[in-house]
């Protein structure tokens, strides 16, 4: 095994050949054998083992473990501890989710205060074979089924071309020791579960089952690269850039077959994992959205307007008494000239004395209304937009110039009039986008 380790580093892995790196070692098999197979190949590494104190004297058995392992192999060992059940109650997640949050989060730190480029794991080929189980019985697209990268970001698994077994006999020829987990022949766990009562049953099907699963692993791997391909061409033709928005032409998404599979490879990236609800969106009513954590899915007559999912924006920017000119949140320069000329989309005249410094620089909100230069009576922000035809981006992005939280200005489209310019005017400004 340890020609055939030495030949994948090579092959593979040559980063770890030539920088030090952070492995991951929980005092287990898997990590064990690992830490032994690195050293045995003169590779420069240093131990990282969480004591997340779930198992009282087995847990401080472990950290001792890895400390003695690390004056064997002559590496250093940095040791920290958690109070994982502290976490679980505060972020309401499971055991193995906050395991998995504070041993990440720690290896980051670690590998920045040292800094190392590479965290290596023993993830192996059973984990790979759990892990494509587990998927697919909660229900996945081919990317759920592809397994466990070898890399991912900083993350480096060179044991995931060698089977559970192999490791294990292995590591019985090398005479090792290593730390056996009681909680691992806890069945209550799907990923154990799956472990102790289905993968045995299926490696019964066929003296081959790992090797076959492994080619099909590939095959499926390379389905997805061709996938993807499909799709970023698709986007390509079909998300267009309109601002800080993508607009999707409605008709050409229909002309996709078959549609659920192009809609959820098209916006799985941006966090609708629901494609029914999209192919639902494509025939709803104009103005109906969908939202995903940091995204928002609009329908907008004939299009999808995709967009960032950006939340409520209650901030305002003052401008003071004599301030000429603002950049943010928007450029504005404010002048006072001896005439007026006509109002237009990015300039308007105003007669200074109506107005109440200091001005402020909003977005709106509901109940906003206006009277718009030209008109009799008042209209609320909400029609005026609905008349207007804005999408919910638009309106989303929408600055208002208001005196006294009356509104002066919709930037850019229509000033009110009750600021307006008149034949007694003895003050005019000039407000205009830069």
């Amino acid at each position: 095994m340890l020609k055939d380790f030495q030949s994948h580093i090579s092959k593979n892995f040559p980063e770890l050949l030539k920088n030090k790196f952070l492995l991951a070692c929980s005092g287990g098999l898997d990590s064990v054998l690992l830490s032994y197979l690195c050293k045995q190949n003169h590779m420069d590494f240093i131990l990282a083992h969480c004591n997340f104190r779930l198992r009282g004297a087995d847990s401080n058995g472990d950290e001792d473990f890895v400390k003695e392992l690390g004056h064997r192999l002559g590496k250093p060992v940095y040791v920290t501890h958690f109070d994982t059940m502290g976490y679980v109650n505060n972020h309401n997640v499971s055991v193995q989710m906050a395991a998995r949050d504070l041993r990440y989060h720690w290896f980051k730190g670690l590998m920045e205060e040292h800094a190392i480029e590479y965290l290596v794991t023993a993830h192996h080929a059973d984990d790979n074979l759990e892990t494509f189980l587990i998927n697919l019985s909660r229900g996945t697209g081919i990317e759920g089924l592809t397994g466990i990268p070898e890399t991912s970001n900083q993350i480096r698994r060179p044991l995931l071309k060698f089977t559970r077994q192999r490791i294990l006999e292995y590591a019985q020829e090398c005479n090792l020791e290593w730390r056996e987990d009681e909680s691992n022949s806890d069945t209550k766990y799907l990923r154990n579960k799956i472990r102790l009562e289905i993968v045995p049953k299926l490696k019964e099907l066929h003296p081959t089952f790992m090797d076959n699963f492994e080619r099909t692993l590939g095959y499926l791997k390379e389905t997805r690269e061709i996938s993807k391909s499909e799709l970023k061409r698709v986007k390509r033709e079909l998300f267009k850039t309109d601002g800080q928005h993508w607009k999707i032409s409605i008709s050409e998404l229909k002309k996709l077959q078959p549609i659920e599979g192009y809609l959820h490879g098209l916006f799985q990236e941006y966090g609708f994992t629901q494609w029914n609800d999209i192919l639902l969106l494509l025939d709803a009513l104009s103005g109906k959205t969908i939202y995903a954590e940091n995204y928002v899915l609009l329908k907008n007559r004939n299009h999808l307007i995709l967009g960032k999912n950006e939340g409520e924006e209650q901030e305002e920017f003052e401008i003071q008494e004599g301030v000429i000119q603002i950049q943010q949140p928007i450029g504005l320069e404010i002048k006072q000239v001896s005439e007026k000329k006509d109002n237009q989309g990015n300039i308007i005249y105003v007669d200074k004395n109506t107005l109440k410094f200091p001005l402020t620089v909003r977005k709106w909100k509901e109940g906003d209304y206006f009277y718009p230069l030209g008109m009799q009576g008042k209209k609320k922000l909400s029609k005026y937009f609905k008349d207007e035809k804005l999408d919910l981006f638009a309106k989303k992005e929408q600055w208002l110039l208001c005196s006294n939280d009356e509104v002066v200005w919709v930037i850019g489209r229509r000033a009110d009039d009750r600021f307006k310019v008149k034949d007694t005017t003895k003050q005019i400004l000039s407000i205009a986008i830069q």
